[in-house]
């Protein structure tokens, strides 16, 4: 069972940065793909980005590409999403989460591929 904390969110104007960290506990951190979501209020939650196991392989939703870079630390138990240029519409609660299938190029964009997730931490972007 593995237990994620989310950290980092907060309130910050348009064009600002932050960084996200979602740490993790009760596994071998290194065995899991990891991804972060993002859910605004009445929509649905949607993939931000994910990367591999080892950190090799990474994988972005159109709308953060280029301005969002996702990283992990296996010796920290500790991954990463930098935002920057952040916009208003990247307002959202951020959730963490940790894929378990035994694949090393695994970067799924699909929530229902993830097996923990964070409690979530809040972002607001204003113009």
């Amino acid at each position: 069972q593995v237990q994620l904390v989310e950290s980092g969110g907060g309130a910050v104007q348009a064009g600002g940065s932050l960084r996200l960290s979602c740490a993790a506990s009760g596994g071998t951190f290194s065995n899991y793909a990891m991804g972060w979501f993002r859910q605004a209020p009445g929509k649905e939650r949607e993939f931000v980005a994910a990367i591999s196991r080892r950190g090799g392989i990474t994988n972005y939703a159109d709308s953060v590409k280029g301005r969002f870079t996702i990283s992990r630390d296996n010796a920290k138990n500790t991954f990463y999403l930098q935002m920057n240029s952040l916009k208003p519409e990247d307002t959202a609660v951020y959730y963490c989460a940790a894929d378990r299938r035994p694949s090393a190029t695994a970067v799924s964009t699909i929530s229902g591929e993830y097996d923990y997730w964070g409690q979530g931490t809040q972002v607001t972007v204003s113009s």
